[in-house]
C-alpha cells in the first residue's frame, strides 16, 4: 500500500473547471446563512458573497437552489447571515456538508432565536435580513439571491476573520 498527499476523489488538474480554479484563488468571507420556518432550521456555509453599502445595504450571496436553506429560506424570507472566525472551521465544514455533523449541524453549538431566524452563540458579527426576491435569478450553478440588511450585531472580539482560499480555510 501506497500513502500520497494527493486527494484521493480530486480529478486531474487538466479535467478541472477554470473558471472553478480562478474563483478559488479568490480570498473570500466565510459567511454562514442561518434561517428557520415554522420549526425548521437550515443554515448552509457561503462564501460566493458581497455586502453592498447603502440605505439600505445588501447581502448577494450564490445559493444552491436545491439547498434546504433555499427552500426553507424562501418560505420564511428572512435569515442570518454571520460572518465566521478562526474558531468556527468545524461549524463550517457542517454546514458546508464536508464534515459529519451527527444529529445534525445545529447541535455543534447553541443558538439565539432572532426575528430574522437563529444566529450563532460566540459569533460576533452577523446581521438579520429580508429577502428580496423569491424567484432570484440563476446565475453559473446557483442562485443570485439577494438579502436587504435590516439589523446589524458587530462585536470588536478580536477574533481574526475565516477566508476560504484554494480549497483551506486561513485566517486574516
Amino acid at each position: 500500500m501506497t500513502i500520497h498527499g494527493d486527494h484521493p476523489f480530486l480529478p486531474p488538474e487538466s479535467e478541472r473547471s477554470p473558471v472553478r480554479r480562478f474563483r478559488g484563488r479568490l480570498p473570500s468571507p466565510v459567511g454562514l446563512w442561518t434561517t428557520a420556518y415554522d420549526g425548521k432550521r437550515a443554515g448552509l456555509t457561503v462564501s460566493s458573497m458581497l455586502v453592498a453599502d447603502g440605505e439600505p445595504g445588501y447581502v448577494i450571496g450564490l445559493i444552491d437552489p436545491d439547498s434546504d436553506l433555499w427552500e426553507t429560506l424562501r418560505e420564511a424570507r428572512t435569515a442570518v447571515v454571520s460572518l465566521l472566525g478562526a474558531p468556527h472551521r468545524q461549524l463550517a465544514d457542517a454546514f458546508g456538508y464536508v464534515a459529519p455533523a451527527p444529529g445534525g449541524p445545529f447541535r455543534l453549538i447553541d443558538w439565539t432565536d432572532t426575528a430574522w431566524g437563529p444566529a450563532p452563540v460566540g459569533v460576533s458579527t452577523w446581521a438579520g435580513c429580508t429577502l428580496v426576491d423569491q424567484d432570484p435569478p440563476e446565475v453559473g450553478w446557483g442562485l443570485q439571491v439577494q438579502l436587504e440588511i435590516v439589523h446589524v450585531e458587530l462585536t470588536d472580539d478580536g477574533v481574526p476573520a475565516l477566508v476560504h482560499r484554494r480549497g483551506r480555510y486561513v485566517t486574516i
